[in-house]
């Protein structure tokens, strides 16, 4: 229920387009733009192509971050983030995150859905071309990633716990609990800066987890 309040609201903020042309991905754009395709073929078997652009990090200080939807390569629709454009036959919905996009997926009317494919020339496009070409090299950095947060989870939330537990109103009542870890100021900024490149290598596969990645962000 909760899901679909939140889908019709975010229908209710996509505005018509303007026809512009799409332009082409350059890769000096890698940084701060997300570029993703759907293929949908009509039951008279003609076929049409769907494009969900995203400039987010030129915009990433803002709260007016959005998605633009071109058809044939010309604008159809706009949206601010969180979008949710109808298509035929389903919904495309795009969500960012604090290191990049954490969704960018076509829902179909009967429920399935499927993440649309990037632009090569992206780094999300460049990220899924390593995995298909290299697969074993690119588990390996993605178990990486995921290892790198969950230790990073286990040592930060004790010491977020010694924190709480420290104001003498709180230890009266709940005693003060001890960090068993206890990392110096130069440990703590290497741990966020590697905890951030494993959020942002998980963004770039539109792999999340609000516990992992939304702690992190």
């Amino acid at each position: 229920m909760i899901k679909e309040w939140r889908r019709h609201r975010a229908v209710q903020r996509v505005k018509p387009g303007d026809g512009r042309a799409l332009k082409r991905f350059r890769w000096w754009q890698l940084l701060f733009r997300a570029l993703f395709y759907l293929r949908l073929t009509s039951d008279d078997g003609r076929h049409t192509v769907y494009a969900v652009d995203v400039r987010h990090w030129q915009n990433h200080s803002s709260n007016n971050l959005k998605a633009h939807l071109y058809r044939d390569g010309r604008q159809h629709a706009m949206s601010k983030l969180p979008a949710a454009f109808p298509v035929p036959g389903g919904t495309v919905e795009v969500r960012m995150s604090a290191f990049g996009v954490k969704r960018c997926h076509y829902v179909t009317e009967q429920g399935p859905e499927h993440q649309l494919v990037p632009d090569p020339l992206s780094v999300e496009g460049r990220r899924a071309g390593l995995e298909r070409e290299h697969p074993a090299l690119s588990r390996a950095i993605g178990l990486l990633s995921l290892c790198v947060l969950l230790a990073a989870l286990a040592i930060l939330l004790p010491q977020a716990a010694e924190q709480l537990t420290r104001p003498e109103g709180i230890a009266q009542h709940t005693g003060t609990f001890t960090s068993p870890v206890d990392l110096p100021k130069w440990g703590n900024i290497a741990l966020g800066f590697a905890t951030a490149v494993a959020s942002t290598e998980r963004a770039l596969r539109l792999r999340y987890s609000r516990l992992l990645d939304g702690g992190v962000g």
